[in-house]
């Protein structure tokens, strides 16, 4: 039933993505630099909460928009009705609905669902993870030199000592490709899919990363913090990759290399 409710959420949030897509909306930007809300993402997650609360009224809420709905529950829905709205807002295909569940804090379900290019990913705990139904792997890769990775830039503190502008420049200038999607759901999911080697970011929501993280881990992968302490939503820094380039990963992110 949870899982059932989950792609029939994923899937209502991405049809009235397909329908504000390229259209005219309003757009306004909350706290900080380019960081935009759209009236697509505010009816995105009100048709997502309309599917959840049809089927589960008590069950715990953390949305991107709406903040958090406390409940006295064991399942909590980690939510992002539009990840990649600055994307989203230009016309840009490279944005998806993003949706975890979370049980007694164990991510045990996530979503995450890009109607534009057609690309479903779904994992459940302890059962792998699919493309479009279809069982997917992480790379092989064994060496970070060899290896494309993504990540994701904030608006602020670029510049702050090994920040995302040093760490970007370490790779790059050793001529390690390193792409930037601007929707993490998605860098986590192409990691999951073997199309990156690795993702890394310096600072993320929960609602960022709660489904995609779920998703690399069944895909064969491994995610941490910065430490290489198990991964969790609920802390900013992390290190997503086919776990062969991981401990090597972390210390280019962390300067010791």
């Amino acid at each position: 039933m949870l899982k059932s409710t989950l792609i029939r959420a994923v899937e209502a949030g991405a049809e009235v993505m397909q329908g504000y897509f390229q259209g005219e909306f309003k757009i306004s930007n909350k706290e900080g630099i380019n960081n935009l809300v759209t009236e697509a993402d505010h009816a995105s997650e009100a048709a997502i909460f309309e599917v959840i609360k049809n089927d589960y009224p008590d069950h715990h809420i953390l949305s991107e928009e709406a903040g958090e709905i406390a409940m006295d529950s064991h399942i909590k829905w980690i939510i992002d009705p539009i990840d990649g709205t600055v994307n989203f807002a230009h016309g840009l295909p490279l944005c998806c609905v993003s949706i975890g569940i979370e049980e007694d804090g164990e991510m045990i379900l996530g979503a995450v669902y890009n109607p534009f290019i057609k690309e479903f990913f779904f994992a459940q705990k302890g059962y792998g993870a699919t493309l479009n139904d279809k069982k997917i792997q992480v790379s092989e890769e064994t060496e970070v030199g060899k290896s494309c990775l993504v990540t994701g830039f904030p608006y602020t503190y670029l510049d702050q000592p090994n920040g995302p502008l040093e760490v970007f420049a370490r790779l790059i200038r050793k001529g390690v490709p390193v792409r930037r999607l601007g929707s993490a759901a998605m860098d986590l999911c192409w990691v999951a899919a073997g199309r990156f080697d690795g993702f890394y970011e310096h600072k993320l929501q929960a609602w960022d990363s709660a489904a995609g993280f779920l998703i690399v881990t069944e895909a064969g992968g491994r995610v941490s913090d910065f430490t290489g302490r198990p991964y969790s939503p609920y802390q900013p820094h992390i290190v997503a990759t086919n776990g062969k380039i991981h401990d090597e990963l972390l210390n280019w992110v962390n300067g010791n290399v």
